[in-house]
């Protein structure tokens, strides 16, 4: 990982950045901090959703479920009140298997990009998630529809066709590192950095950018828009990063990735919970986030505070922009 970040992140040096790779997160961080009886809470959206509301958290409307192959032709009625929605696998991972229809009149779908989908895809797409086409180890899932997210007007030139989320990597109950990903027309509409989206690294202690890249390279500009992404600013950005903090009381998890949105006329939303987050963030931050992670284990008990605002609170001190703190 190391040599690939030299060949895409220059000037930024490196070494002694803390970089943390794949081997590292998972016998350090997940294996030591996430107990595997804890992965289904996050591994199924469904549960996720379930689990954010009982503790308050706000998260997209769910329209139905369908979990029967006897019942996919029945998304046509489930959806004909719904100017637009989602259809997602419960179990899935990545950004895989997310149907997007932004118009629905008259049984007629449409995509981000415009272009129709048929009824008979639409019933294929599901029929897939059923068959564990899209989901974690292959098994058998079940098609979560859900309203669509109405993105904030602030965010208007920044994503291209899609909603844009947050990421925001939380280390025993702290947020330590945050992005956010903007979809693009290389990434369907989608919020998938593997895809094509941008990923903009976000300031923890102000919500504002810090850097950007699009497939692991620095940009300056949306390729779709040519909004300057350096003018993105995250509104409601400590109340998200109270959103983001309080994961760690809703799953035990002590190391995870949570996905939010701002919704026009909710506010911030929880997406999605993720026990095995990736490691793009450090390439779209500019920085490690091993420094980070060591700071908050070096505190102890001491870093039990009691609530998420003073989690957040001592984050936005100790982490802002691409600070590297020592012990």
């Amino acid at each position: 990982m190391l040599d690939f970040l030299k060949k895409y992140t220059s000037p930024f040096k490196l070494h002694g950045a803390g970089i943390m790779g794949m081997n590292r997160r998972n016998i350090s961080y997940i294996g030591r901090y996430n107990k595997r009886s804890l992965f289904p809470l996050v591994d199924n959206k469904l549960k996720t959703k379930q689990i954010a509301q009982r503790a308050g958290a706000t998260v997209p409307e769910l329209i139905g479920v369908i979990s029967e192959q006897h019942d996919v032709p029945s998304i046509h009625e489930m959806v004909k009140d719904w100017p637009g929605f989602v259809i997602k696998p419960a179990q899935g991972s990545g950004g895989k298997g997310i149907l997007v229809v932004t118009s629905n009149k008259d049984s007629v779908y449409k995509k981000p990009s415009g272009s129709e989908v048929s009824k008979e895809e639409v019933e294929r797409h599901i029929t897939n998630t059923l068959a564990g086409l899209f989901s974690l180890g292959g098994k058998n899932d079940v098609a979560v529809v859900e309203n669509l997210i109405q993105f904030d007007d602030v965010f208007d030139g920044f994503s291209y066709e899609g909603v844009p989320d947050i990421r925001v990597i939380v280390f025993k109950g702290y947020p330590v590192m945050a992005m956010m990903r903007l979809s693009t027309a290389a990434s369907d509409g989608k919020a998938n950095l593997h895809q094509g989206a941008v990923g903009v690294g976000i300031d923890i202690a102000t919500g504002k950018a810090l850097r950007a890249v699009q497939f692991n390279r620095p940009i300056e500009h949306h390729p779709d828009t040519g909004r300057l992404l350096s003018e993105l600013q995250v509104p409601h950005w400590e109340l998200l990063l109270t959103l983001a903090a309080s994961a760690w009381e809703m799953t035990g998890l002590g190391y995870l990735g949570t996905d939010m949105v701002l919704d026009k006329e909710k506010g911030p939303m929880v997406l999605e919970l993720n026990a095995r987050p990736g490691l793009a963030i450090q390439i779209a931050n500019g920085c490690g986030l091993l420094p980070r992670l060591r700071h908050i284990e070096a505190m102890g008990e001491t870093a039990h505070l009691s609530t998420p605002e003073e989690r957040v609170a001592y984050a936005a001190k100790n982490f802002c922009g691409t600070h590297t703190p020592g012990h």
